[in-house]
């Protein structure tokens, strides 16, 4: 259980949500637990033109562990009042309308027709004095308060003469779900990218000072960032453990052959939310089309990409014992699967336990940025929350997953550094023991030196 939040928690970049939306945030936590949110819409993916601000006020309690999500916080939210901010005669005609026509009877004439926007009008969307509520057309929820995890660690001082190390303090909230018909009333079991502690962040963080100074009235208009050219090739890994929805812990590792238009991807799966207790790995591979712009989402590459061939190695008994279950013909050869030993499911045209499916191909959503250390992330499309798959283009994704640095340009053989297997040690009686090795070693060129509370 995390200690009781008493700070304010911002993004490092603008976000994008299912939708897309487009939004920064900043929530601060009082030590009586009540909290004061803002949260912050643009109409572009650089957060630079500010649609509509909200501001939040309710209370927060945290209750217990988790018993779905491993190191998570369950906790219970009580919305006091919502208001909202228009900052263009454009903003406020659009959502006037989607209230207008979406809610019950309370919320008709929201705003009459035709009325003339006022800057810096705060208008009243959510009360619970009154029990007024007309958040639902704007696909507006704050379950992601349900679901806390806070992390802290030390990162490196960066400067050549500098020796040390600075805490920072991330905090983790719920996951938004993929589908809007879901997102009002879906309970989180994974989270959304981490907010920074705004008194012990990562540096340097531009947005940082822009976004802690905001207010409804005066939303944050975060610096231009120069458009990068989508740039595949090379290798990309995860920077730290990944949590999805329905638990699943994992790191990743891809390489992308350019000349050829062919990937390979290895998807590391834990039992726990450090990824210190592996229980399987996949190797995938297959080819990938030429990328075009997202129409739906500025900035984004649209891309399709074919998994032809797959390997698995199960690394703990339950793995095993499981594929070792499945029907005959469905996962690899039957009754064959011990732990630490990969399999080739290619023949088997995948692995029904596992939920894969070979031939398959998926619509995919890319885009590269650079950090403020000037190192090149890879953002690939979230998945859907409902663990299917974005097997057709009606399904391709509006919104990212945590990103993957570049381990290295597509010059470099980094892949040799890297092995599926995992490495056999001997414990103290002797016994043939499995020692994992990406995980430390992702962590390493990652430059993430943590220390977990």
């Amino acid at each position: 259980v995390p200690p009781w939040l008493s700070t304010a928690f911002l993004p490092r970049r603008c976000e994008v949500r299912p939708g897309p939306e487009f939004l920064t945030r900043s929530y601060l936590f009082y030590t009586n637990r009540l909290f004061k949110a803002l949260q912050f819409y643009y109409w572009d993916p650089s957060c630079r033109d500010p649609s509509y601000s909200l501001v939040i006020k309710g209370k927060l309690r945290l209750r217990q562990a988790s018993w779905i999500t491993r190191g998570a916080t369950e906790a219970d939210y009580h919305l006091h009042k919502v208001g909202i901010v228009f900052h263009s005669q454009k903003a406020m005609r659009e959502v006037a309308s989607w209230i207008n026509q979406t809610s019950g009877e309370g919320c008709r004439g929201f705003l009459p027709p035709g009325r003339s926007w006022a800057p810096g009008a705060l208008y009243e969307v959510l009360s619970a004095k009154t029990e007024r509520d007309c958040t639902a057309a704007l696909g507006f929820a704050m379950h992601e308060l349900s679901l806390v995890r806070v992390e802290r660690h030390f990162q490196p001082l960066l400067q050549p003469q500098q020796s040390g190390s600075r805490l920072v303090e991330e905090l983790y909230l719920g996951d938004i779900h993929t589908d809007w018909g879901e997102r009002l009333h879906y309970r989180p079991t994974g989270y959304q990218r981490p907010l920074q502690s705004a008194l012990h962040h990562v540096h340097p963080c531009p947005a940082c000072g822009i976004i802690s100074r905001a207010d409804e009235h005066h939303p944050p208009v975060l610096p231009a960032r120069a458009a990068l050219p989508m740039q595949l090739s090379g290798s990309w890994v995860s920077t730290h453990c990944e949590v999805r929805p329905a638990v699943l812990f994992l790191t990743r590792y891809f390489t992308f052959h350019g000349s050829n238009h062919t990937w390979e991807g290895h998807y590391y799966h834990y039992s726990d939310p450090l990824c210190r207790q592996p229980t399987f790995t996949i190797y995938a591979s297959g080819h990938y089309s030429q990328g075009i712009p997202s129409s739906k989402v500025r900035g984004g590459t649209e891309l399709a990409f074919k998994v032809t061939q797959a390997r698995v190695t199960p690394m703990d008994q339950v793995t095993v014992v499981m594929l070792n279950s499945s029907e005959p013909g469905s996962c690899g050869l039957a009754g064959s699967w011990s732990a630490g030993v990969e399999q080739d499911i290619t023949p088997t045209n995948g692995c029904l336990a596992l939920g894969i499916k070979l031939p398959h191909t998926e619509y995919e959503l890319f885009k590269t940025e650079q950090d403020t250390q000037e190192r090149s992330l890879l953002y690939i499309g979230e998945r859907p929350t409902d663990g299917s798959s974005p097997d057709s283009p009606d399904k391709r994704p509006t919104s990212y997953q945590a990103p993957l640095i570049q381990c290295a340009a597509a010059s470099e053989e980094f892949s040799n550094y890297i092995s599926l297997k995992y490495v056999g040690r001997k414990d103290a009686n002797g016994i043939q023991a499995l020692k994992p090795l990406p995980v430390a070693f992702l962590l390493f060129i990652a430059l993430l030196f943590l220390r977990w509370d």
